[in-house]
């Protein structure tokens, strides 16, 4: 299973990846490969105030509906506008095609609360 090192991760199973004051927030393979395929990804607006822990938006596969779960508050930047029409990158590719929003932290110190690749590792491993 592919865990980059150089990211944090959410209980939720989010990661996130720092990018000097903004952070980019996907899903991870883990989550991807539990839910299935993916066939709907639903997210905020540019602009949309998100609070750590509390939903943003929602993904869709054939077997569930599942939320996603801000991993850090902040402002919503930019959002992945090809997971509309493609929303297969989730499965393909969940650590570069799939990102699902760029967020600029309100406090970028919250990143400090997320768990390293390693924490993250131990966490999903099949028992």
């Amino acid at each position: 299973m592919s865990i980059p090192k150089e990211l944090r991760y959410s209980v939720e199973h989010e990661w996130v990846k720092v990018e000097g004051e903004k952070v980019r927030v996907g899903i991870t393979y883990f989550a991807q490969a539990e839910l299935g395929d993916i066939v709907f990804v639903e997210l905020p607006e540019v602009g949309d105030k998100l609070t750590a822990d509390e939903p943003f938006g929602s993904v869709e596969s054939v077997k569930t509906v599942s939320e996603l779960y801000a991993p850090i508050s902040g402002t919503v930047v930019e959002i992945n506008e090809e997971l509309t029409d493609s929303p297969e990158f989730v499965n393909e590719s969940p650590y570069e095609k799939a990102w699902m929003v760029v967020i600029e932290p309100s406090d970028l110190s919250e990143i400090d609360n997320l768990m390293t690749a390693e924490k993250y590792q131990e966490m999903t491993k099949e028992d």
